[in-house]
């Protein structure tokens, strides 16, 4: 588990780290930063990282890998398209075979 003093800073840092390629959940986020239900304040972050802190920030979605967040980009069709450049599978606004584009910070970054 990493701690931090500033929980918004640690995110960052973890989605710094997601590979091209890969996606991870709100949740995931918040259990590997030791807040298991500190998926909202995840959330809450990435609200203020989708355009700044030069995050790859299409690569954080929710736990059924649906791309929630897509109305915070520039258009809504920019997250899919970013992650689908990187070969991830999208269909109706949710990544398909979540399972396999999954990265999970807990088994990555321990």
């Amino acid at each position: 588990m990493k701690q931090g003093y500033d929980f918004f800073t640690d995110v960052y840092d973890v989605v710094r780290q997601i590979p091209a390629g890969r996606a991870t959940s709100y949740g995931a986020i918040a259990a590997y930063l030791g807040s298991k239900r500190g998926a909202r304040m995840v959330g809450w972050a990435m609200s203020s990282g989708y355009t700044e802190h030069g995050l790859p920030a299409h690569r954080v979605v929710n736990k059924q890998g649906e791309l929630s967040a897509r109305h915070l980009f520039e258009t809504p069709t920019t997250m899919q398209e970013r992650l689908e450049s990187e070969g991830v599978e999208v269909k109706d606004g949710r990544i398909q075979h979540w399972e396999k584009y999954f990265w999970d910070p807990e088994k990555e970054l321990s």
